[in-house]
């Protein structure tokens, strides 16, 4: 298995800043090459949400190049891999939310991050940055998001379809940084070939439907960092134009 991966953002047409970071990696190791991407969607008062989205960003930079190979090096475990995020991203809580403290301002960030191995991915997510699936086929939400607007549509007090209008669209029931306290969704699956993993903070998806993103992201498109490069942005150009009014930001990892 081989991997394709491009990262890509914009400012957008209102932000001052972007406040979304991203990363991309890959290695080869005993269990074959690997693939990994990061976003995430800062925010934050003095418009520092560039800091938390950067600073989370870092710290899972020095995962992947110190902690990743011990972790494989020793038998790699899902499980001690999910206990190193979660305490990673507790300990970032911790030093972003003393920050914001000691400036008097509220600051945090989303994460969506995952890792492609041989066989299975392994993706965490707190707030409402997403990952997908897109095969040729079809177009598939990996991740749930932490967000007021999903808690209505669990509950049954609106549908998906109004969820795009929802003013409370933009809420969060958590963020590194700004709660009390996270705690991280995780979630796995096996890996195929020609398929594609996309990530994405909500200003990428917002004035495009899933359709338009499965029309341009499906594999048999993306067969090259240039495919990626015009089709992601034929996709933030189209948001541009619907007037959205955030960062925009994507991850692709396409499998062959």
């Amino acid at each position: 298995m081989n991997f394709i991966i491009f990262g890509k953002t914009d400012i957008g047409i209102e932000k001052d800043k972007n406040q979304d970071s991203y990363l991309i990696k890959r290695a080869k190791s005993s269990m074959g090459e690997l693939a990994f991407g990061v976003l995430c969607d800062g925010m934050g008062g003095l418009e520092q949400g560039e800091l938390a989205s950067s600073t989370v960003i870092n710290a899972f930079d020095d995962w992947f190049l110190n902690d990743l190979p011990n972790l494989i090096n020793f038998g790699f475990n899902k499980e001690l891999l999910q206990q190193q995020w979660t305490t990673l991203i507790k300990n970032l809580n911790i030093k972003i939310s003393e920050y914001g403290n000691s400036c008097d301002i509220s600051i945090g960030t989303t994460i969506c991050a995952i890792l492609v191995t041989q066989n299975n991915f392994y993706c965490v997510n707190v707030g409402d940055s997403r990952a997908y699936i897109i095969d040729d086929d079809y177009i598939y939400q990996v991740t749930k998001d932490q967000s007021l607007v999903q808690r209505k549509i669990d509950q049954g007090i609106i549908t998906e379809e109004q969820a795009n209008f929802d003013p409370d669209r933009s809420v969060l029931l958590q963020c590194i940084g700004s709660s009390p306290y996270v705690d991280p969704d995780f979630f796995e699956g096996e890996v195929s070939q020609n398929e594609v993993f996309m990530l994405c903070s909500d200003g990428f998806r917002h004035e495009v439907l899933a359709r338009e993103i499965h029309d341009s992201f499906m594999p048999s498109k993306l067969t090259s960092i240039e495919d990626m490069e015009r089709n992601a942005q034929y996709l933030i150009d189209l948001n541009k134009q619907r007037e959205e009014s955030d960062n925009i930001t994507t991850i692709l990892i396409r499998t062959y």
